[in-house]
Formats: C-alpha cells, structure tokens, sequence
C-alpha cells in the first residue's frame, strides 16, 4: 500500500518485489526534516508524516510542520506510463505497522458512522504528479502489508498520467461529480475517483466513497477500514507540493449488517437528471440514482417521464424498455448503501426527459 508494493499508475504495471523495513514514527517539532527513504515522524499526536521514497533511487526530503508537510527536495523523472516515483503522505490508522498514535482503526466498516476529514494541498507549476487521497479496505484488521483494495481520490492530475485499468463511467460522491476508474496492479484492487478539475481544499465523509466502493462490488460492510492517507503521487518534479492541513476522525456506532438489502431500516431510491452537453441534434445526459432510505438496496430501475428521445448510446446501465424509457442497474451499480449514488450516462437525439423516477429492489 503505497511503500513497498505501491498501486501501479497504469494497467497491468506492477510494483513487485520492492523490500523494505519501517521503524516506528517518532514525535516531530515544527519543521522537522525527513530525507531517510521510509523516515516518519508524528505530529499532533495522532497523526504520521512518511517521506515513503519507494520508487525512487535519487534523495527525496520532506519538511513536516505541525499541520502538515511539504516536499523541499526531490529529483524524479519516471516515465509516465509507469509508477510514480513516491508517496509522501499524512495518515491515520496503520501502515506496514507504522500506527498512528492511539488510532481505532482498523474499525468493521459497519461499525463506522461517519468519518469526517478535511484537507488543503498546494499545488506548483511545470511537474507532474496527483494529489491523491487514500483509502485502504481489508476483509481482515490487517496493520500490515497490501490491503485487499485501494480507493484513490485524485484532487489533481497534472501530465499525461492516468490511474490504475480503465474509466468505467462518471458519478456523483460526497456532492461532487468524479470520473471513476477500476483496475487491479497484481496485488490490490483499485477502484479511483478523479476529479474533472483541481480541488485545493475540501471537508467530506470517508465513508461516502466507502459506500460507493461497496456498490460496485469491491468490499463490504464486514470488511475494515485499515488507513486514511493523503499525499502526492510525483512522477516528474514536485518540489514545493504541501499538505498545508489535515485532519480526520473515524466515528463508531454504524448500524451492523454485510449486504444489499440487509440489516433492517427503510428502502428508498431517487433519481436526477442533468444535461451535461448539447450539439445539433443531439445531447448527452447523466441520469443519477442515489439510495434515500437507511437500509441498503440490491438494484434500481428509473423510468423516464416527459421524454421524446432516441437513445443512441447508453453506459452503466441497461435498457429494459424504450416506451417509456427504463433503466436497470448494471452488476457492479445495483447495490447501493444508505447514501450512496451511482451515475449512468447516454447520448440521444430528441427531448430529454423533464424528470425521473426511481424504484428500488
């Protein structure tokens, strides 16, 4: 997870057989200077600061400061259809042992009721990198080695860089809207949410995207969440990138329960539309289902009202009717937890619909 066996930065590129030792993080004071490979320090005490060079040959330095670090030296230049060269970070929970100070995680996914977490990033010019947010989900409470699945929020993207496999559609999180990408490096797998434009700072629920991540498949209710980490993923330059504040909490007292449809409380499903672009004679829409109730749901269908449309092409989901128009959910989208949302796409010539409705299943 991001030290020694990293999510690659591209399909099928594997970051095998990379070794290393962790020593316990020790207590910084203000701008404490960290150039060792995998050096760490700890800050507020609760939270770790790595430097965690594990793609890199050529020194890398970070300075921590008591909200945060940034990068003061660094000299990558790695090919852009490969891994990137490090991932320093701020984090709590464990990584490869390395746990912060008196963490609760790993924590049952069904055991969390909210995980609030803010963070600013200072981006540079001329270098290309992400600014990634991490989340790492494990069926077990594993404190050590590659966790079973990886979710990536990239704030930025700068260069011709591209997360792990392939983009698998677009969706609404935490109020936003992301490109998501799903793929597997050979040891995790990776489900990633980037954003359309740079995001300097923000204040969101974890568990909202860990809610989505269930909905597609990749993890459940009765998995743990092992890690919250944010950083920088450089592949060329990177000098003068900072996480100038961090903070993050996990909270107890969930609801319990591991599955679509389970665990008592209230079903429920609504749907939005938008028009993302229109051309002569044509459009292109997103139709946006979300979960209202307070219990999971296993699949949706929406139902097109007002519309006069002839659909051309239509991505996560399935066409089950034209007269009015229907969609199921796909698969991977059907199974959506108390909040959760999912996206489904399409371009059509003719009149979009006026409004859409939603059942649940």
């Amino acid at each position: 997870m991001k030290k020694t066996l990293r999510a690659a930065a591209v399909t099928g590129l594997l970051a095998a057989g990379l070794v290393a030792v962790v020593g316990t993080a020790q207590p910084a004071s203000a701008d404490t200077q960290i150039c060792e490979t995998y050096g760490s320090t700890t800050i507020g005490g609760r939270y770790v600061v790595m430097n965690n060079n594990w793609g890199n040959s050529a020194t890398q330095c970070i300075n921590v400061t008591s909200s945060g670090f940034s990068i003061t030296q660094i000299n990558a230049n790695k090919p852009t259809n490969g891994a990137p060269a490090s991932y320093p970070a701020i984090y709590i929970g464990c990584h490869y042992s390395n746990c912060s100070p008196g963490t609760n995680l790993p924590m049952q996914i069904s055991a969390i009721s909210s995980a609030p977490t803010s963070i600013s990033y200072n981006y540079v010019s001329g270098a290309t990198y992400d600014a990634a947010y991490d989340i790492w989900l494990d069926p077990t409470p594993k404190t050590n080695g590659v966790n079973a699945t990886e979710i990536m929020i990239w704030f930025n993207r700068q260069g011709s860089i591209q997360p792990v496999g392939s983009r698998v559609g677009t969706t609404s999180v935490a109020g936003r809207s992301w490109e998501v990408w799903q793929g597997n490096n050979g040891g995790n797998d990776v489900v990633s949410y980037v954003a359309p434009s740079a995001i300097s700072s923000w204040n969101f629920d974890v568990k909202a995207f860990i809610n989505d991540v269930i909905a597609r498949g990749k993890a459940t209710t009765s998995w743990y969440l092992t890690s919250v980490q944010a950083g920088f993923e450089p592949w060329i330059g990177g000098q003068g990138l900072a996480v100038t504040a961090f903070s993050a909490s996990v909270n107890g007292g969930g609801g319990g329960g591991g599955g679509g449809g389970g665990g008592g409380g209230t079903a429920g499903c609504a749907a939005t539309y938008r028009t993302v672009t229109n051309w002569q004679g044509g459009f292109q829409g997103e139709v946006t289902v979300r979960n209202t109730g307070t219990a999971n749901i296993s699949g949706w269908s929406t139902v097109w009202s007002g519309a006069n449309a002839s659909i051309s092409s239509l991505w996560s989901g399935r066409i089950t009717s034209t007269s009015p128009v229907t969609v199921r959910n796909e698969t991977y989208n059907g199974s959506l937890g108390a909040g959760a949302s999912t996206t489904y796409g399409f371009t059509a010539s003719g009149t979009a619909p006026s409004s859409v409705s939603c059942t649940a299943s």
